[in-house]
């Protein structure tokens, strides 16, 4: 057994309810697992034996018992860590700005500007760590992330992953149309650069790995997409993009690709529809035959709430999506949402699925568990058994330290709904990612000017 830490412990099973253990214990073992939760450190050794299939084994469990370091962490709170499942971290610099258009203006105005100046490896390093850093005060621990076309810079991106030692699907993305000049890149170029990344970092196993990431269908040909597919085919890697955000592009879609009978389909004819795991960000305008493809192939939503409305695309209906079966996560997506904090992507979330409601009074909104567990449970499936403290989950932790936000006047579900509503990255004391503490590097620490170092 590595370590045992008690505090109070908040998490969720199933999207229903949260599982509240008042001084509550973790075991975490060496691999960086739950080995056991419970509600005393007799219950825990006895919970943690009880899983061992032979009396070797039980032995070797009890023997890891002596002289176990435990952490008590007090009147703290500890739940699992935050997950964003769409986020464009090149799109850093330009966080809160341009909120006044949609999409398609908005991508050629600022968007596509933006990420061309990460053919510059010094700028990139610099916004990246930039990005990285704000990740970790918010708590956030696995993501899937969208890169640039720019081979060396998602290198970059995925080392500092990896320094950082927080999990991450990262992408380069792929472009070759309807884009400018000096962000498109030919199929066999998009193919090479990916098979170096691959090469580099596709280990089992690893935090850090690569996913494949055709921007939309509008930005890519027919040969580009095909080439995406067979590269996930080949080496069983999962695929992101975006689908059915906003009304313009579907129509744009429906143009480019007359064969496709939806969006989701022009995805699917070129085995980036659930062939390897998927996630596709947004699904604000699905329903018919794209909610049934994506039910039938086990495609996976990234609901972006603030981006959706930042860009004038709609309101997803996630309510339908739960009752459907979907598996659904939630996403920052910045720059087209404006903010990293996960945790405001819950209380966003219950908003925009109040509003659904007061349209039609038929779909109830949804509760606080269920967007937590959107956050931490059902997002982590993309990552392995990540987001819950169930034994054999991996250990992607937050200690909150909300003694300034008055807890002794609430319960411990209260004094966690007012952290998600009215707290910020300072009462996140310590930070897990697979058992490890993480730890700001140096290397990302402000300087008096307010540059990021190195």
């Amino acid at each position: 057994m590595k370590r045992i830490y008690k505090a109070h412990i908040l998490y969720t099973k199933e999207k229903s309810r949260f599982e509240v253990l008042e001084n509550g214990y973790i075991a975490v073992d060496d691999g960086g697992r739950v080995a056991g939760i419970a509600t005393s450190l007799a219950s825990l050794k006895t919970h943690c034996s009880s899983r061992c299939e032979t009396s070797e084994a039980a032995a070797a469990c009890d023997a890891q018992w002596h002289d176990v370091e435990v952490v008590d962490f007090g009147n703290r709170l500890l739940i699992p860590a935050m997950n964003d499942m769409h986020v464009h971290a090149p799109q850093v610099h330009n966080q809160g700005v341009a909120m006044d258009l949609e999409l398609l203006p908005w991508l050629q105005n600022y968007t596509f500007p933006e990420e061309a100046k990460y053919a510059d490896i010094h700028y990139a390093e610099r916004m990246y760590r930039r990005f990285l850093h704000t990740q970790w005060l918010f708590g956030t621990m696995r993501s899937c992330v969208f890169g640039t076309i720019h081979t060396e810079s998602t290198r970059l991106l995925m080392k500092l992953y990896q320094e950082a030692g927080m999990g991450a699907w990262v992408g380069k993305v792929a472009m070759n149309r309807n884009c400018p000049e000096n962000l498109s890149e030919d199929v066999e170029a998009a193919i090479e650069g990916n098979e170096q990344l691959i090469a580099e970092f596709n280990q089992p196993d690893a935090l850090v790995r690569p996913i494949i990431t055709p921007r939309f269908v509008p930005s890519c040909t027919p040969e580009l997409l095909k080439a995406c597919g067979e590269l996930a085919n080949k080496y069983q890697l999962p695929v992101q993009s975006h689908l059915s955000e906003n009304t313009s592009e579907i129509a744009w879609v429906q143009d480019l690709e007359k064969e496709s009978t939806c969006y989701g389909d022009a995805y699917n004819r070129y085995g980036l529809f659930g062939q390897t795991p998927t996630i596709m960000a947004h699904c604000v305008w699905t329903s018919g035959n794209e909610l049934e493809m994506m039910k039938r192939n086990r495609v996976m939503v990234a609901h972006c709430p603030t981006s959706n409305f930042n860009l004038s695309s709609g309101m997803a209906p996630v309510r339908t999506f739960l009752d459907e079966g979907l598996q659904v996560g939630l996403g920052s997506d910045i720059s087209g949402g404006h903010d990293l904090n996960m945790f405001r992507m819950l209380t966003y979330a219950v908003q925009v699925s109040k509003m659904h409601y007061m349209l039609d009074h038929k779909n109830a909104f949804l509760t606080l568990s269920e967007v937590f567990w959107m956050a931490t449970k059902s997002a982590g499936r993309f990552f392995g058994k990540v987001g819950s403290f169930e034994p054999g989950y991996e250990f992607d932790a937050l200690v909150i330290d909300d003694e300034v936000l008055h807890p002794e006047e609430y319960s411990l579900l209260e004094r966690l709904e007012r952290f998600i509503c009215v707290g910020d990255d300072r009462q996140i004391t310590h930070r897990f990612c697979r058992g490890k503490e993480i730890k700001l590097p140096e290397s990302y620490l402000l300087t008096t000017s307010g540059n990021l170092s190195k």
